[in-house]
C-alpha cells in the first residue's frame, strides 16, 4: 500500500521574465533529481507574469520526520542551487511547510 503524505513542502522563487526559459531547465535539471530519490512526489509550477515569472516547488513527504532527513534536520532551510544568484531577483529566505489537511485529487 501507498504511503500517504501528511506533509508539503513548498519553496517559491521569482526571476525576470527574459531569464525564465533559461532557469526553468537549470531549476528541473537541479532541484529534482534529489527528490526523485526522496519525496514521495513533487510538482513545479510557473507562473508568467508581465516582468517576472514565478516558480513553485511542491513535494510531499509521509511525515515532518522524513522530510527533516532529507533537509538533514532543518525543514525550512533553502536550498539553492549554485547559479541562483544569476537567476533570481531575490534569493528566498525559507521554504513553507504545510500539513495536508484534505488530499482529494480525483483528476479527470
Amino acid at each position: 500500500m501507498p504511503t500517504i503524505p501528511s506533509v508539503a513542502r513548498i519553496w517559491r522563487a521569482r526571476t525576470r521574465r527574459d531569464v525564465a526559459d533559461e532557469y526553468e531547465p537549470y531549476l528541473s535539471k537541479g532541484g529534482i533529481p534529489p527528490l526523485k530519490e526522496t519525496a514521495l512526489g513533487f510538482q513545479l509550477f510557473r507562473e508568467d507574469r508581465e516582468k517576472e515569472t514565478w516558480f513553485t516547488f511542491v513535494s510531499y513527504w509521509a511525515d515532518m520526520e522524513a522530510m527533516s532527513d532529507f533537509t538533514k534536520g532543518e525543514p525550512t532551510k533553502v536550498h539553492l542551487l549554485p547559479r541562483d544568484d544569476e537567476y533570481l531577483i531575490e534569493k528566498p529566505d525559507r521554504v513553507e511547510i504545510c500539513l495536508i489537511l484534505v488530499d482529494e485529487q480525483g483528476l479527470r
